[in-house]
């Protein structure tokens, strides 16, 4: 993809929907009673994977333009498959589904590609393997997954770190345990699945990092409408500050409280956005942003703010390279093991731009320059890292090129087109 410098973004746009409550609603609507009616789902790859994987468990899945319907079977309505369940780029779809597989009565198999392959399982397999479950893994960390029958105890499990997934993961297994499940987290990550396992029927309490779930007889079907992805959000965000003449709306934002740390962060750098028409959608808290070009100032971005705002810091460290100063961004270790080791390609893609970009062993530190200069850029195959990099390019002095830009089929199919039709 050849991104040409632009001199102006003007106009209002809509993001894609949600990728995580997108996972989570035809995987609660799977094991749900009843049919479940999803509406303005993503239809990016992940969630299609996770779609796919629940067709193979036996569960019947229909798509109409961007609404999905499930016919949910019960906790206990999912049926073996003798084929591999292919989770594809999607760590969601394999870590989640561990969770539930691990108490079905069949045997399965799950994997995924190339990059799924290469990224860490143990932080799920330890916990349920506290539970119960019977995991085998490649070094005992990596996917394929193997998994067979057994029967799973409730635990009080202190997680190392701050993951939405691993969370996710033992709550769902938790759901089918013989006594309630608590997870302890160093801090809060994102909530989706606590807000929807409650909408769905489960019972679950929250203290402080912790949460704790008690097991479920039943689930039952709910209507979902998915509001917009912030992650998606935080491209265009970046891009309405930093571009001269800008002056954009965003609209229909989903803003959790556990997401939320970006809009946080770029309005302390000294961004001006603007919420507004804020309301609730399905128990999540949305609204529209206006964004206008800013001057930006660095800080330091690190502690609990961190799993607020985990796939987010790729467009921040284009932001703060355009800001005056320095910011530091630490506690952040958790970007070397994402699609991409998010640390070393921004610091690698970056640097070919002209930025002064640092990497640190949890992070990275970024000192203003202004003025980036076309390159040719490498995406890595991470759809977060190829939407930055362009973001970036769009405020070169001269022409870039993004190898691998097909990968941001995964989360925001339509990028690329969305960017130039606010484009001036």
């Amino acid at each position: 993809m050849n991104i040409n410098p632009i001199s102006a973004l003007q106009g209002a746009i809509d993001i894609p929907s949600d990728k995580s409550i997108s996972h989570r609603s035809v995987m609660f609507g799977s094991l749900a009673l009843g049919k479940t009616t999803i509406y303005n789902f993503l239809m990016g790859d992940d969630c299609l994977s996770t779609i796919r994987c629940f067709r193979k468990l036996g569960i019947t899945i229909e798509i109409s333009g961007t609404t999905v319907t499930v016919e949910g079977k019960g906790l206990h309505g999912l049926k073996g498959s003798s084929d591999l369940l292919d989770c594809g780029n999607s760590g969601t779809t394999v870590r989640l589904l561990s969770g539930i597989l691990a108490a079905q009565s069949f045997e399965s198999t799950l994997t995924g590609d190339a990059s799924i392959q290469k990224r860490p399982m143990k932080r799920v397999i330890e916990p349920l393997t506290q539970m119960g479950a019977h995991i085998k893994a490649v070094s005992d960390n990596f996917c394929p997954l193997s998994i067979t029958p057994s029967e799973l105890h409730g635990i009080t499990y202190h997680s190392p770190v701050a993951s939405a997934q691993v969370k996710s993961c033992v709550l769902l297994a938790g759901l089918y345990a013989d006594s309630p499940t608590t997870l302890i987290e160093p801090s809060v990550s994102r909530d989706h699945t606590e807000r929807m396992l409650a909408a769905f029927g489960a019972t679950l309490t929250r203290e402080g990092t912790a949460v704790t779930l008690m097991p479920c007889k039943e689930l039952y079907a709910a209507d979902i409408t998915v509001p917009g992805d912030i992650s998606s959000a935080a491209f265009f965000m970046v891009a309405g500050l930093i571009t001269p003449h800008s002056d954009i709306i965003i609209k229909n934002v989903g803003i959790n409280p556990t997401r939320r740390g970006i809009l946080d962060v770029l309005i302390g750098m000294g961004g001006d956005i603007t919420p507004f028409n804020e309301r609730i959608i399905c128990g999540e808290p949305v609204c529209d942003l206006r964004v206008k070009t800013s001057d930006l100032h660095g800080c330091v971005i690190g502690g609990d703010i961190i799993p607020t705002l985990i796939d987010e810091i790729p467009a921040l460290a284009v932001a703060a390279t355009f800001a005056d100063g320095q910011t530091i961004i630490q506690d952040a270790s958790e970007l070397k093991v994402k699609e991409s080791n998010r640390i070393a390609a921004l610091h690698s893609e970056l640097s070919k731009m002209g930025a002064d970009i640092t990497p640190t062993e949890d992070g990275l530190m970024i000192s203003g320059v202004k003025t980036l200069n076309g390159a040719v850029l490498d995406s890595f195959d991470d759809h977060r890292i190829a939407m930055s990099l362009a973001i970036a390019a769009c405020n070169a002095t001269s022409s870039s090129t993004i190898l691998k830009s097909d990968c941001v089929k995964i989360s925001f199919p339509d990028f690329f087109d969305l960017l130039g039709s606010i484009t001036h």
